[in-house]
C-alpha cells in the first residue's frame, strides 16, 4: 500500500457517505486511497467492480483485459458505452474511471494473463480481484495470489446463478488453522468442453451486477477492515428465485 497525502477538501466530500461509517472512518478511507488493487477482466463482472472501487477512491486499478469491446458486451457489462464498441476494453475502462473520479490513477493492460506474466502483472498489489470466466484462468490467479500472499476476491456468474468467495491461504481462522486455499474449492478443473461459455449458456445482466457489487463490497473489506470477509464461505446467489445461501468449505488433507 503505497502513501499518499492526506484527503483534501474535496476528497473529504466526496468520500463524506464512508466517513461517516465507524467502521470506515477517515483512516479507513485513506486506507482505499493508498490502495492498489489489481483486477482480472473489465467485463461483466468487472465493470461494477470497478465503477464501486472508482467511486470508493481506490488510488490506483491495475485493469488486466485483452479483449475489444463488442456489442453483445453492452447489455451487461456497464462500464462500456456503445461508443466504445471496437475499443480495448481497458481503454475504455480507464475513460469511463477517470470520469467517475479523477484522483483514481489506471494502469490498463491489454495482455492475456498468462503464467509467463502473472506474476509481473499481479505483484505489488494490495488486493486481487478476479472477474474471468474460464477455470484455467481462475486457478492460475488463485495459484499466484497464494504465492504472492496477496488476498483475492473471486466471483462467477452463469445465466441465473452467480457466486462470490476470498482466499488468503497464507493467512489461518483464527484458531491457528491455515484458511483454504482455491484448491480446496475446485480441486479439479473441469473436463474441456463440459462448461458452457457465457455465450453459449447466456447470463442475465442484472447478475453481474449483484454478484460484481458483492466482490467490490469484499474488496473494500478487506482493505478497511470493516468486517470480516468470505473466507471459507461460498456466497451463492439465484436471480430467478432472489434467493442467498452460504456455503462453508475448509482446508483439504
Amino acid at each position: 500500500m503505497h502513501k499518499s497525502p492526506s484527503l483534501n477538501t474535496e476528497q473529504i466530500e466526496r468520500y463524506a457517505r464512508h466517513i461517516v461509517l465507524p467502521e470506515i472512518g477517515g483512516k479507513g478511507q485513506q486506507k482505499l486511497t493508498n490502495a492498489r488493487v489489481a483486477m482480472i477482466g473489465a467485463g461483466g463482472l468487472g465493470s461494477p467492480v470497478l465503477t464501486y472501487l472508482a467511486a470508493a477512491g481506490v488510488g490506483q486499478l491495475t485493469v488486466i483485459d485483452d479483449d475489444d469491446v463488442s456489442l453483445s458486451n453492452l447489455q451487461r457489462q456497464t462500464l462500456h458505452m456503445t461508443n466504445a464498441v471496437g475499443r480495448p476494453k481497458v481503454k475504455s475502462a480507464a475513460a469511463q474511471i477517470g470520469a467517475i473520479n479523477p484522483h483514481v490513477q489506471v494502469d490498463g493492460r491489454a495482455e492475456r494473463l498468462e503464467p509467463h506474466n502473472a506474476e509481473a502483472l499481479l505483484s505489488s498489489h494490495d488486493v486481487i480481484v478476479d472477474g474471468s470466466d474460464n477455470f484455467d484462468t481462475r486457478r492460475l490467479v488463485a495459484d499466484m495470489a497464494e504465492r504472492l500472499e496477496t488476498p483475492l476476491v473471486t466471483g462467477a456468474i452463469q445465466r441465473f446463478d452467480g457466486s462470490v468467495t476470498v482466499f488468503a491461504p497464507f493467512r489461518d481462522d483464527g484458531d491457528g488453522k491455515p484458511l483454504p486455499r482455491y484448491r480446496d474449492l475446485h480441486p479439479d478443473l473441469p473436463a474441456p468442453g463440459t462448461v458452457p461459455s457465457c455465450a453459449e449458456a447466456g447470463v442475465l445482466g442484472a447478475l453481474a451486477g449483484v454478484i460484481g457489487s458483492l466482490m467490490a463490497a469484499e474488496a473494500i473489506k478487506l482493505i478497511t477492515g470493516a468486517g470480516p470477509p468470505l473466507y471459507g464461505e461460498l456466497l451463492l446467489y439465484d436471480a430467478l428465485s432472489a434467493r442467498f445461501e452460504t456455503l462453508r468449505y475448509g482446508r483439504r488433507a
